[in-house]
């Protein structure tokens, strides 16, 4: 992969459903593709942890507990409403219960860069029921997306939270990307 000097845009938003194995590993399904990414945003959790000594800091280390972020896409799927958001087809319609069941998922995406797009997998991230805002049409049509915020959180097998592809990365493993969520430990080495 060629080198980027910058990172722009979003595309090729994906989720993927899992399991939990006996063994605590992790079983995707197949990645599915949410079309009308607008945006995204993702910050750190943890706070930082300091220890004092000699009359100042001595030693300082922020605690790495993933991301909180928010996807903002056009629409959301039927798909994602039933199988992620956990809500179920009632009457030609959805309906969203109290004790609905969200499934967990792997959050895929790209950024595209003056050189060739990055891909992201956040492997274990919980979805929170979508927000959604309205406004009355004036003088222009301002089309409102639908909000979805989530945790993305280190796995409890191996604690691995994020991957991207970066210039090492093998071209075959680039291609293939979306195909199925890649482990750190299917990637070959250079």
């Amino acid at each position: 992969m060629s080198k980027n000097t910058v990172l722009f845009g979003l595309t090729n938003v994906h989720y993927a459903t899992y399991e939990r194995e006996t063994d605590g590993s992790y079983k995707y399904d197949t990645p599915v593709r949410v079309e009308g990414a607008v945006s995204l945003s993702l910050n750190p959790v943890g706070d930082e942890n300091k220890f004092h000594a000699d009359n100042g800091v001595y030693f300082s280390r922020f605690a790495n507990n993933g991301y909180e972020g928010t996807l903002n896409i056009a629409m959301i799927t039927d798909k994602l409403r039933t199988e992620v958001l956990g809500e179920k087809m009632v009457n030609g319609g959805f309906l969203e219960t109290s004790d609905a069941r969200p499934k967990d998922v792997a959050l895929m995406f790209e950024i595209d860069g003056d050189s060739e797009a990055t891909r992201f997998v956040y492997y274990n991230c919980s979805i929170a029921r979508p927000s959604q805002t309205a406004n009355t049409i004036a003088e222009s049509i301002e089309i409102e997306g639908q909000e979805l915020s989530f945790t993305a959180k280190p796995r409890l097998n191996d604690k691995a939270i994020r991957w991207n592809t970066g210039e090492a990365t093998p071209t075959e493993v680039y291609a293939d990307f979306f195909k199925a969520v890649i482990e750190p430990a299917d990637v070959p080495k250079p």
